[in-house]
């Protein structure tokens, strides 16, 4: 059987619009597979073109402030920062041990926003200049400040018997 004839076969199972139909689609696929191929180089190619440098091995050690316990299953956040001071995107998030340490390997040299947060405690937030090939640091996590609210009776006010004054600047009640 000779290649016209398959041809032949292939134009008579399919209707004429039907064949030209599906040799669209396919010559729609392979532009869009080219274009993929191609987007998948350049991006390749750019990550070849940056200079890792020089990177570090993390350590951290998170305690309480009050009395330097250690602090377990905290998040401690890493965040790049750009040449401009902003948080670029992306970001790493450790947990610490039951002896409140954590760390990691391949932390590029260069700034370094650290975020610790953890139940109970205010959440710790600073930036970091990573220039040594070890680095330890160490984070004590305060409690959280009582808080005042211009609304509503204070609890000394309600203790030392002034519980039906209140402050001249609060709403009247409702």
């Amino acid at each position: 059987m000779s290649v016209g004839r398959i041809w032949e076969i292939r134009l008579v199972g399919f209707g004429r619009m039907e064949f030209m139909r599906s040799r669209w689609a396919v010559w729609v696929v392979v532009v869009m597979l080219g274009f993929l191929t191609s987007a998948a180089s350049l991006a390749w190619a750019q990550d070849d073109d940056e200079e890792e440098g020089p990177m570090s091995k993390m350590h951290f050690v998170v305690v309480r402030d009050a009395n330097g316990k250690p602090v377990r299953n905290a998040a401690v956040v890493l965040h790049p920062v750009t040449k401009k001071g902003k948080q670029a995107m992306g970001g790493l998030e450790l947990k610490t041990d039951d002896d409140g340490k954590t760390s990691i390997e391949g932390i590029p040299y260069g700034p370094l926003r650290v975020q610790v947060l953890a139940p109970g405690f205010q959440t710790f937030g600073e930036d970091y200049r990573i220039d040594q090939a070890e680095t330890l640091i160490t984070i004590r996590l305060k409690r959280p400040a009582k808080q005042i609210s211009s609304y509503g009776v204070q609890e000394s006010a309600k203790k030392s018997g002034d519980a039906g004054k209140t402050d001249g600047n609060a709403p009247p009640p409702q």
